[in-house]
């Protein structure tokens, strides 16, 4: 009869286990996750992230997290990350937290409101996608088999959606606790799924009865690992908090030793105090030494061999099926167990047994075996002899092999690799590959793929396996990668599929990498060698007869001319794709020649580029394509920006955005262009939290996605805050990237002259704003819009320091601030002109930015006009809250100059709304200091003091002359009064301001509207 393993022994020879006594030492962090608890319980969401170094207390911790929880009337579900080394295994932890919902009887029957859900807890998530058009070019063309198919229509989204509200749902009648133990082995779609959830409980500020607790090992967050980027972007969500387990004090380690040890009898002193100074605040390394301790042996030096020390305690046989479950995995199933040992079964079950008494391994609500800790599996895993190892792995896959649901492909492909089964190794790696693809997981698609190539040499029948060429699998690689964002690996796949071909390849094949590799090339600013693969593939393949690999190649030729501005040639090269894309019904291609043409030829035409886009919308839908479906939706997004229709632009760029994730290519290179536009638009249309969440949702940005992380400079740097430091020193550690980067490059540069400007350094804003200028020329050629919005805002800062200048009389300082503005503002209409010339008219933005430049340009000569302000008002009233808010800042300057007070309050009133409540710091303060300074009231602030009721009418006189510099005797001179009675004077008006010295004085007095 089987054992009962779930009630084993709490004991060890008498020993209670740390785990299972009171909480030694944890007070403080308990009350802080009870109190997050108690948000659930009335209503409000809210998540921790729990960190702590291996052994240090993070599931005790929890587990009593849990049980205070229970007695609170809440319920509790817990998912666990698992180590699997380089196996990608999509959702596990989320399956592990959803089964109990399956199994209970309350609960099972909300799943049937989420059929989505039901192939990923029975571990067959999707059904087969319909086989690929035979017009697709990437796909089951007659230039390869067996390639990729899109996800399926029910991908991510709805996943990660179906998920979300089944958690709301299982929280309607009793407040959740969601717990994610060992965050630090998710796979990165579990972490996207974790970023998914915790945006739209509290991003979005969701009232649901919610907690979710997370746990990560610190010590496992190399500078590299993928989970720290996702951390530093949770922790800014609202109701976030990071908890760090720092290791425990020696006196609460002293006192947990003696605790666990006091049922024996006690131990020597000596004893306590070496476990307690080798612990060092581990509480898993305590209760390790102290059982090795107890149980006879001599401590051991390290923790390895302390764990060893507790294996080596059991009957061979339960040794035994603890080196089969470490090779497994940390959570195996009893029949694996069964079949890969050795024993009969009624000698496993009883080893099993053993060892589940002896808390080396535990049995989990899924009636799995686990290791009661990663550190126990890992010193088993290192004191295996390698033929053992592989002897074991082998014996695995077999058995996941000849029971297929025991296991997925992913875990089949890694125990065929570390057995050596470098066939089976391949053929499951492609298996895992597809089932990553049917649920939208792009990363671990890619990273099998990979694994597939690197087997390909040593497996003699690697291409029948594969149904492909080698240079085919090279093709379906890179398309993995250009779905999850990596361009320049995507890059290097096709060159490689180019060497392999090699110049006596097949010509269409040939072609085929060629034209997909230009199309790769564009994406990383690197158009002339686009250009020059493009042409390398239409002398390839014949105009005719129309062939798949012609069109594609001559719609890839149009685009690359277009963006090097050869519109003649560009539309040559369109027609020809159009009429052989009709031909032949190749949707795809037809919709990406139009989505070019409507761009080029379209300009200043929306409604006519609006209905080209989207028939090629519906086009391109048709065809499968994700990577044209997506460009036609950036294309609408993009469009409607340039025309200033902000909220369209949103509307658009947030429809594009769920289409990505469905078809899984949310950070391909178009899915991450429409999250700069989503980004930069809340931006500008004042929704800065909205702008800032959207900017640093991922938990991981691909390469080419860095952009969007870095759009969020915008909403720092607007709001003084003080992370924009971090943010921009991360963003200016990627400059070898910037090159092949450009809008990476923009929004960084764009935040140093910004920081400069309002740092009053106008030499690094001018600097700045001229390398950019040089680089984008480089890149871009004369058409460099860009630049107008750099130079614009340098000019600015420029035009301060020279205002500093005029006051300070200092003329030859004057001259060259001067000149620099005018050299800066020559380059910005140098850059308008040559757009208008290639292109059309500037865009809305761009024309308000032109205007912002004459308008500093007046500032700099020192002739402000309040005409020339009020059109650069007007013109960033087509939507931007920020910059128009900027804009009547100026405007209530040069009012104030011209004497016109009512108007000058007017403008600042509207500009101190808008500061407020985007909590626009640094604005805000000069907004409410001119306004001291012109004496105008604002609502909500005190109104300025009367100068006659902080100073004397003698004070008064004397320190306008202090603010003309006048020395004491020059101050007694012209007020006829002695030195000593001026400084007298000087003195009291020092005392009334609080000042340290003259200079502060006058500052100061000028700043609260007392100095004329």
């Amino acid at each position: 009869m089987r054992p009962d393993l779930s009630q084993a022994s709490a004991t060890i020879e008498g020993m209670p286990r740390w785990d299972e006594g009171p909480l030694v030492g944890r007070a403080d962090e308990l009350a802080r996750l009870l109190a997050h608890v108690d948000r659930a319980v009335e209503g409000r969401p809210s998540a921790v992230l729990v960190a702590g170094d291996a052994g240090v207390g993070k599931t005790r911790l929890l587990d009593e997290l849990a049980r205070r929880s229970a007695e609170r009337g809440v319920r509790v579900l817990t998912g666990h990350c698992v180590d699997l080394g380089d196996v990608g295994l999509p959702y596990l932890p989320f399956v592990d937290l959803l089964r109990p919902v399956a199994a209970d009887p309350e609960l099972s029957a909300v799943l049937a409101d989420h059929p989505v859900l039901a192939g990923l807890l029975t571990g067959r998530p999707g059904a087969p996608v319909p086989g690929p058009p035979e017009d697709d070019p990437d796909r089951g063309s007659p230039l390869g088999r067996g390639a990729l198919r899109p996800p399926a229509e029910d991908g991510r989204l709805q996943l990660f959606e179906a998920v979300a509200a089944l958690l709301t749902q299982v929280a309607a009648d009793r407040p959740l606790l969601v717990v994610l133990e060992d965050l630090h082995w998710a796979d990165r779609s579990s972490r996207d799924l974790l970023r998914y959830l915790l945006a739209r409980l509290l991003a979005r500020l969701v009232d649901e009865p919610i907690t979710v607790v997370v746990t990560y090992r610190a010590d496992d967050l190399h500078r590299r690992h993928p989970l720290r980027p996702l951390l530093a972007e949770l922790v800014r969500l609202p109701g976030v908090e990071r908890l760090t387990l720092e290791p425990l004090p020696d006196a609460d380690v002293d006192t947990l030793v003696r605790g666990l040890a006091a049922d024996s009898g006690g131990l020597a002193e000596g004893t306590v105090e070496d476990v307690v100074a080798r612990a060092e605040g581990n509480a898993f390394y305590a209760e390790e030494l102290l059982a090795a301790g107890l149980a006879g042996e001599a401590l051991p030096m390290g923790l390895t061999d302390v764990l060893l020390a507790r294996v080596e305690q059991l009957s061979p046989a339960a040794q035994q099926v603890l080196r089969v479950a470490a090779v497994a995995g940390r959570q195996v199933r009893h029949e694996l167990v069964s079949a890969v040992s050795p024993q009969s079964p009624e000698e496993t079950e009883r080893a099993l047994g053993e060892a589940v008494h002896h808390h080396l391994l535990v049995v989990s609500d899924a009636g799995r075996y686990r290791f009661r800790h990663a550190l126990l599996r890992e010193a088993v895993l290192a004191d295996l002899l390698p033929g053992e190892r592989v002897r074991l792995h082998a014996e695995v896959a077999a058995h996941l092999s000849a029971h297929p649901g025991a296991g997925t492909a992913a875990e089949r492909a890694h125990h065929a690799r570390e057995s050596n089964d470098l066939p089976g190794a391949l053929s499951a790696s492609l298996e895992a590959a597809d089932a990553a693809r049917r649920v939208g997981a792009p990363a671990e698609q890619l990273q099998h793929l990979e694994a597939a190539l690197a087997l390909w040499a040593a497996v003699p029948d690697a291409a029948e396996r594969a149904g492909r060429e080698q240079w085919e699998l090279l093709l379906d690689t890179a398309a993995a990668a250009r779905a999850g964002g990596e361009l320049h690996r995507a890059v290097a796949m096709l060159r490689s599929a180019q060497q392999l071909l090699g110049p006596d390849g097949d010509p269409e094949a040939r072609a085929r990498v060629h034209y997909t590799l230009a199309r790769g090339l564009t994406r990383i600013e690197e158009t002339a060698d686009a250009l020059r693969e493009g042409e390398l593939a239409l002398q390839l393949v014949p105009a005719q007869p129309p062939s798949v690999a012609r069109t594609w190649a001559v719609a890839t030729h149009a685009r690359t001319l277009y963006a090097l501005g050869r519109i003649a040639e560009g539309d040559a090269a369109a027609d020809e794709a159009l009429a052989a894309a009709d031909a032949l019904g190749l949707d795809g291609a037809w919709a990406d020649t139009a989505i070019s043409l409507a761009r080029v030829q379209g300009a200043g035409d929306l409604p006519t580029v609006r209905a080209r886009l989207h028939e090629a919308r519906l086009r391109a839908e048709r065809s499968g394509d994700a990577d044209v479906e997506t460009r036609v939706w950036f294309s609408l997004a993009i469009v409607a920006h340039e025309a200033g229709e902000l909220e369209e632009t949103l509307a658009q760029a947030g429809a594009g955005l769920d289409r990505a994730r469905a078809l899984g290519v949310e950070w391909s290179f178009y899915g991450a262009e429409l999250r700069h536009l989503e980004v930069v638009a809340r931006y500008a249309t004042g929704d800065w939290d909205g702008s800032l969440a959207a900017a640093d949702e991922l938990a991981r940005v691909p390469d080419m996605a860095a952009h969007v992380r870095a759009d969020g400079l915008l909403v720092l740097v607007g709001r003084g805050d003080p992370a924009v430091r971090e943010r921009l020193a991360w963003a200016q550690g990627l400059a070898t990237r910037w090159d092949s980067h450009v809008l990476l490059m923009l929004a960084t540069v764009s935040a140093e002259i910004e920081l400069a400007a309002a740092a009053g350094d106008a030499r690094t804003a001018a600097d700045r704003a001229r390398w950019a200028d040089e680089r984008l020329h480089a890149l871009w050629g004369e058409d460099r819009p860009a630049t107008v919005r750099l130079a614009a805002s340098a000019v600015g800062a420029v035009a301060d320091a020279a205002a500093t200048a005029r006051a300070n009389g200092d003329r030859e300082a004057l001259a060259g601030w001067v000149a620099e503005g005018e050299a800066l503002a020559e380059l910005a209409r140098a850059a308008a002109r040559a757009h208008d010339a290639a292109v059309g008219e500037l865009g809305v933005e761009a024309q308000a930015w032109c205007a912002r430049l004459e308008a500093e340009l007046g500032r700099l000569r020192g002739s402000a006009s309040p005409e020339a302000w009020r059109q650069v008002v007007e013109l960033f009233g087509y939507g931007h809250v920020y910059e128009q808010a900027r804009s009547r800042f100026r405007l209530a300057e040069a009012l104030l100059a011209a004497d016109d007070r009512p108007g000058a309050a007017v403008e600042l009133t509207a500009a101190h709304e808008v500061a407020v409540r985007l909590g626009a710091a640094p604005l805000r303060t000069a907004v409410e200091a001119l306004a001291r300074r012109g004496r105008l009231e604002l609502p909500g602030l005190p109104r300025p003091a009367e100068v006659s009721a902080v100073l004397t009418p003698r004070e008064v006189e004397v320190l306008a002359l202090m603010a003309q510099g006048r020395t004491n005797r020059q101050i007694g001179a012209e007020l006829f009064i002695s030195e000593k009675t001026a400084s007298v004077h000087v003195s009291n008006i020092l005392a009334k301001f609080g000042a340290s010295g003259r200079t502060e004085a006058v500052a100061l007095a000028a700043a609260r509207g007392l100095l004329s």
